[in-house]
């Protein structure tokens, strides 16, 4: 659906059934997110906040927060933008089949960016502190833009063709910021705009940076997807919305994208940095307070009937994780594609996607079955790590498809179970040590710093595994247990107050379980709360790969060192207990909870739906 704007979606949406207004006042303290948080959890419709108390401007929430209300919202162009990101993926298939693929090139070219000054008369100005001051946790450091568009250009380079649009995190207040006049950007310096940053930095310039909140649906997709290399973000917001992005420069050339419903513009200066944070994220824990780059406001403006958008970033699964299954559903198998032999990739959702990931490969240098061992597959994990956001990956688990040709990647404990059958726990974990991790992950000693493991499993099945523990099974005083999955067993464990304490834990632990034959139970997870743990298969992954470093956390029964290669004979002990070090996690306010509870009394907005 070409949608000329926010506005144009919203009411589509209401037309439709997919949306519904909230009449009530509300706080954009704690309550809009506590509200689209309980509707998220009901896979609820889109809200409208009409009255956001403080502001004069709406707000809308949960856009994304089904895959169906998204590919409703893009049901005339998903096809064709399917094509065309295939296509740059592979151009032989135009040739191959030049009627099926006609329109791909013409979606393209129809969807370059378009630069009309006649939406200037449209924008008004506003302030910072006039938007809608949305703080999602208790604990977060102030309000937050959190679907925002981030647009800048290359400063060797100047144009839009040459621009990123990318979604990074915004502090519009509290910390250390001057009220109306500075706002934080959180990003990585790998991301697009931290290559522009870090060009202007050299000429000792500062970075015109201008963030879009609001617009057509496809702007936010585009400044989240993976694009193939030399598919700007702004054509596939045109392909996707099947409207070109329109544009113009505003009297101190910043760009200005002319469907938007806000636009802040500012410059960021070589070196000027504050204090960002804390705030709520998608592990499901905060980010805590660290110096990003201090963005310097010029300008605010708005539409006339101007709409904010906003999410909420929390423990998964959240809206971010249907725009995660709307990617995949556009990309399909781009990332195989770009890694030989890959055949699937999945970064687990329940476990905050970067801390887990799966795959697939091929293991073709073994070709018989009682002979295959992970080969081929450690290339491609190798590969894995070194590209793009998968590089963030923390633990990753790798199989061979020919050993089932109907494994997938998305089913989390099908994959768990298939590798911890045929994992060889003495030659099969590959550790990468004292390197770089998510900033956003915790579970290290230091900022961006931890470690990495890769769990390859390739060949025959070697264990039938445990479903039952042995009837004379015990451990001793303090520790509890439970089986989790076939194979998997959450022991809780002592609180965790010292490096020297949690070692000595573990060696107790590992003292009792050498009475017992366990080859059928691959992996322990020692943990704060077993029965939590075990609970589902979301709180397995959730708790084991979000409170965990391999190289510090991971210990066996039975372990040795050879040839620099660290192996055990036993299970597998991952301490997965929380940590002095790692950061809080995101509980609701009891009091918001409570009062939010009115909206779904009869006569409320939410009746009904809550």
């Amino acid at each position: 659906m070409g949608y000329k704007n926010l506005a144009e979606c919203v009411a589509d949406l209401e037309k439709h059934g997919h949306l519904i207004r909230i009449k009530e006042e509300v706080d954009p303290y704690l309550e809009m997110a506590a509200i689209h948080l309980r509707v998220y959890e009901k896979q609820g419709p889109a809200l409208l906040f009409e009255k956001v108390k403080g502001s004069k401007f709406p707000a809308v929430s949960n856009l994304f927060g089904t895959l169906e209300r998204s590919k409703f919202m893009f049901r005339d162009s998903l096809s064709k933008v399917e094509d065309l990101v295939s296509l740059r993926n592979d151009p032989m298939k135009a040739l191959k089949n030049p009627v099926k693929y006609a329109g791909t090139a013409l979606t393209a070219v129809t969807a370059l960016p378009l630069k009309q000054s006649l939406f200037k008369s449209t924008f008004e100005k506003t302030t910072i502190s006039s938007l809608p001051q949305i703080v999602n946790w208790p604990m977060d450091g102030g309000p937050f833009i959190t679907m925002p568009q981030v647009f800048t250009e290359d400063i060797d380079k100047p144009g839009v063709m040459n621009s990123n649009l990318g979604m990074y995190r915004i502090q519009l207040a509290g910390n250390d910021y001057i009220a109306d006049k500075e706002i934080g950007l959180h990003y990585q310096i790998h991301r697009g705009i931290g290559v522009h940053q870090t060009k202007a930095n050299a000429k000792g310039e500062p970075l015109k940076v201008s963030i879009f909140v609001g617009g057509p649906p496809s702007h936010p997709l585009a400044a989240v997807m993976p694009l193939p290399e030399g598919l700007s973000e702004l054509t596939f917001a045109g392909a996707l919305g099947a409207r070109r992005f329109r544009y113009f420069r505003d009297e101190e050339g910043f760009c200005i994208s002319a469907d938007a419903d806000f636009v802040i513009t500012g410059t960021v200066y070589p070196q000027e940095n504050k204090p960002e944070g804390p705030f709520g994220d998608h592990l499901g824990y905060y980010s805590l307070t660290h110096p990003f780059p201090l963005m310097k406001v010029h300008n605010v403006y708005h539409k006339k009937d101007a709409i904010w958008s906003f999410t909420v970033v929390g423990r998964p699964p959240q809206e971010d994780t249907s725009f995660g299954a709307l990617i995949h559903e556009i990309t399909g198998s781009a990332i195989p594609k770009e890694i030989h032999g890959l055949k699937e990739v999945n970064a687990v959702d329940a476990a905050g996607v970067h801390p887990l990931l799966f795959a697939i490969g091929s293991e073709r240098y073994t070709p018989y079955l009682k002979h295959r061992k992970p080969q081929e597959i450690l290339t491609i994990a190798n590969h894995i790590l070194g590209k793009n956001q998968l590089s963030l990956a923390k633990y990753l688990f790798i199989a061979a498809r020919e050993d089932d040709e109907t494994l997938s990647a998305n089913n989390i404990e099908g994959f768990i179970t298939h590798v911890l059958e045929r994992i060889d726990l003495e030659k099969d974990l590959h550790f990468y040590t004292n390197t770089t991790i998510d900033t956003l992950d915790y579970s290290g000693e230091g900022l961006n710093a931890g470690s990495k493991v890769v769990f390859a499993a390739a060949g025959q099945k070697r264990r039938d595994l445990m479903r039952i523990l042995p009837k004379e099974f015990s451990l001793p005083k303090g520790f509890d247990y439970k089986i989790a999955i076939p194979g998997v067993l959450a022991v809780t464990a002592p609180g965790f107050l010292s490096k020297a304490d949690a070692l000595k834990d573990i060696e107790n632990l590992k003292t009792v379980l050498k009475e017992f034959d366990l080859f059928d139970l691959p992996l322990i997870v020692v943990c704060d709360d077993a029965q939590f743990t075990a609970e589902n298969i979301n709180n397995l992954v959730w708790v084991t790969f979000t409170r965990s470093n391999p190289a510090s956390d991971i210990d066996g029964v039975n372990a040795f060192t050879e040839n620099k290669h660290w192996g055990c004979k036993g299970p597998v002990i991952i301490d997965a207990r929380k940590k002095p070090h790692h950061a809080p996690e995101l509980i609701k306010d009891e009091a918001v909870e409570k009062r939010i509870n009115r909206l779904a009394e009869k006569g409320g907005s939410l009746f009904g739906i809550i």
